[in-house]
């Protein structure tokens, strides 16, 4: 027995909307024959492109075989054969689009932020538990051979006390000038939502949760580093939103132990590590460091006794020092998170990674930005509905 559930997706003529969450996720899954429930039973899923360019999505449409596209996104919200309402769209439509889609009764999955403000990220928040829809936030990261591996190590005492944990993310994103910017202009506008700050702060969020506890407390310096960029167009325009943000996190985790968190996000970095962000683990009895795929670990065992002498070359071959545990045979991360929220949908239970946990990651990123405004560190409170 297959059940349908129709995705009213909005916002895939996008980057990240068209490759990771229709190429790489919904297309794999309706190929696959749907999603295996645990009762033996499948739920199938058919995709409805809706958004505001329709030569794009009928592109899109044909090329991958969907049958139902809309620039009617309200019509979409009403019909009675739309299941579920997922948002990639930029921010600052947001807030609306899943206030209209949960107001109409449909089951909500979207990416983050999700929404410009913590107001409106707890107004969502509310406005789905009141309305008792199945709604999912975007945590991909945690869904990666990576973060999946200090996941597992971390359950199995590897680290023993954890002490801290460092993490590095970022690349050189051109300016426009003699090399095309890799990233649409809107990302480095405050007034369109854009900001390293407001980017990342949401993934640190669930990166850090999923990892190690509860965010306490939170100290951040901001920066635009390049003030001037080129957009789509060729015109030169000013950069009103941080491209850098170097925060530290006091976490504590579910013993109530404290973990130092430090974190750099830079759009104006060259990369020196193995992946575009990688996070380093340190436990009295175990180190490790994973990136999105990999992961190298050192236990206190084989863990090196260097002689500081800055007289004579260093003889350590330190990144020979550690072993690899990296296990890369787990699928794509969206296409995993999305399997897990479409089978809460089918069962009508929460999912993990609701529109709270959303705005967990809303607080954070407005906590950073004013803690880098006020230049002190700043306590995050508990959000309660």
């Amino acid at each position: 027995m297959t059940r349908t559930l129709r995705i009213a997706m909005n916002g895939i003529t996008g980057r990240m909307g068209y490759r990771q969450h229709l190429v790489r996720s919904i297309l794999p899954i309706r190929d696959q024959g749907g999603v295996k429930l645990e009762d033996g039973t499948c739920v199938q899923v058919e995709p409805v492109l809706v958004g505001r360019n329709e030569a794009r999505l009928r592109e899109i449409a044909e090329e991958h075989g969907i049958e139902r596209i809309s620039t009617d996104t309200d019509g979409c919200m009403m019909a009675d054969d739309i299941d579920i309402y997922f948002d990639a769209q930029a921010t600052s439509r947001r807030f609306t689009a899943l206030s209209s889609a949960i107001a109409a009764g449909k089951h909500i999955f979207t990416e983050k932020p999700t929404a410009e403000t913590l107001e409106q990220a707890i107004e969502l928040a509310r406005l789905a538990d009141r309305a008792g829809i199945i709604d999912g936030v975007v945590h991909d990261k945690l869904y990666l051979p990576g973060l999946v591996k200090l996941r597992q190590l971390i359950d199995q005492g590897f680290f023993g006390r954890i002490i801290a944990m460092r993490g590095e993310f970022g690349d050189w994103v051109w300016e426009g000038t003699d090399v095309p910017a890799q990233r649409p202009s809107w990302n480095y506008r405050a007034e369109d939502g854009g900001g390293m700050t407001m980017d990342m702060y949401p993934h640190w969020n669930y990166v850090i949760e999923g990892l190690l506890g509860t965010i306490k407390t939170v100290y951040t310096q901001t920066t635009t580093h390049i003030p001037e960029r080129v957009d789509e167009s060729g015109e030169t325009y000013r950069a009103t939103a941080d491209d850098a943000a170097y925060g530290i996190f006091e976490v504590r985790t579910p013993a109530d132990e404290p973990v130092l968190v430090q974190l750099n996000s830079s759009w104006d970095v060259r990369v020196h590590r193995k992946e575009l962000v990688e996070f380093q683990i340190d436990g009295t009895l175990g180190s490790a460091v994973a990136g999105l795929r990999s992961c190298v670990v050192q236990s206190r065992a084989d863990t090196p006794t260097p002689t500081w002498n800055p007289d004579l070359p260093d003889p350590n071959d330190y990144l020979s020092q550690w072993t690899d545990a990296t296990d890369t045979d787990l699928e794509n991360g969206f296409k995993l998170q999305w399997e897990e929220f479409l089978r809460d949908v089918a069962a009508g239970r929460k999912h993990r990674y609701d529109l709270l946990s959303g705005a967990r990651g809303v607080q954070l990123a407005e906590l950073g930005m004013r803690s880098s405004a006020e230049g002190r560190r700043l306590d995050v409170p508990e959000i309660v509905l």
